[in-house]
């Protein structure tokens, strides 16, 4: 492995480590927000943000590395697709269901139903 990487262009190397560490810091803001945050609406976007783009970045780093090898796979942007069209269904449904069951939030999370609500019955 180390072989293969240093037989890679400078700028295949230079293009593989920013990748990985922007997908690293990503990955671990995402990873804090699931941690710290307060509640589980606040608590589900962090991971469903900034840990897709985490992954990524590992994924596009990966990209690079077999381009810079001279190899190009297509699973990649397959595991790319999937990771961008299931982490905000599976978020939205997560979501969803978190309303549905009025799961307790805490006092700043504002819950725009009950303002549309009110608005629809002084509309009326």
């Amino acid at each position: 492995m180390m072989e293969a990487l240093h037989n890679m262009p400078q700028w295949a190397q230079w293009t593989v480590s920013f990748f990985l560490i922007l997908g690293a810091v990503f990955a671990f803001i995402g990873s804090l927000g699931l941690a710290i945050l307060p509640d589980f609406l606040t608590r589900l976007h962090a991971p469903t943000k900034n840990t897709t783009m985490g992954v990524g970045g590992v994924v596009i780093a990966s990209i690079f590395f077999t381009i810079g090898q001279g190899v190009w796979h297509f699973h990649e942007l397959l595991i790319a697709a999937f990771l961008f069209l299931t982490a905000p269904i599976s978020a939205h449904l997560l979501a969803k269901a978190a309303l549905h069951l009025d799961l307790k939030r805490i006092s700043s999370t504002k819950d725009l139903r009950s303002l549309s609500q009110t608005q629809q019955k002084t509309d009326n």
